[in-house]
């Protein structure tokens, strides 16, 4: 069981995922980066999949944000889809469980609403997170009673298709901040430390960075597409 994630208020939380195609892909190896994170100060970890979450669990007390990436044919929801996918995070009851909260149906055809329903039904108490992708999508899990609000997915669905995170000084994010009843999370493609410290001034709950921090792959592709540039 992790900490409570009221005690990454206002820190970075860093996301330490890795998919089965990726060289680092280990639940081994994500404990050691969830360790490596807390000893460089993160306040927080975010986790793919149950082994993996069980072992940054066993090796680091920081609150965690649990999902469980699965694809179903013919559905482009893929962050906890289903139902099924909430109940293996509960066997390791993470602080918050994050789901998509876009506008697209579920792999069962169902909607955001009759899927939220479901889960806080069984689980009253859990708290839960939605990875959103526009405006719209954040008031709507807003209003649903979601107890953070993501920026998770902006730009990477065929709704928010172009837009950019930190465009317009991160206007998303100040009409989000102003408008929402519940806390936000800013997530997606923060990969700067200025990014993160921006979106903190202008009032998000935390700040969560994956790709920049815990994917070597990444990183190296930006430091050798820099250096092609220069020739």
């Amino acid at each position: 069981m992790s900490l409570p994630i009221e005690t990454a208020f206002h820190k970075l939380i860093v996301s330490c995922q890795a998919l089965p195609e990726e060289p680092l892909h280990s639940s081994f190896i994500m404990g050691r980066m969830a360790l490596a994170a807390k000893e460089g100060g993160a306040g927080g970890i975010r986790a793919n999949s149950l082994e993996d979450i069980r072992e940054i669990q066993r090796v680091v007390d920081l609150p965690i944000i649990g999902i469980i990436k699965r694809d179903y044919p013919g559905s482009p929801v893929r962050i906890t889809p289903t139902q099924r996918e909430v109940d293996e995070l509960m066997e390791a009851e993470p602080a918050v469980i994050a789901v998509d909260a876009t506008c697209r149906l579920r792999p069962d055809g169902s909607t955001l609403e009759e899927f939220y329903t479901k889960v806080r039904e069984k689980y009253p108490r859990q708290k839960l997170m939605a990875d959103c992708s526009t405006l719209e999508e954040m008031l709507r899990a807003d209003a649903l009673g979601f107890d953070f609000i993501g920026t998770t997915l902006v730009g990477y669905t065929q709704e928010s298709q172009g837009h950019k995170i930190e465009a317009d000084d991160f206007e998303l994010i100040r009409q989000i901040v102003k408008m929402a009843r519940h806390p936000v999370i800013g997530e997606g493609n923060l990969n700067t430390p200025e990014k993160a410290r921006r979106a903190m001034e202008l009032g998000v709950y935390s700040v969560v960075v994956g790709s920049a921090i815990t994917r070597p792959q990444w990183i190296t592709s930006t430091f050798v597409q820099a250096l092609e540039q220069g020739k």
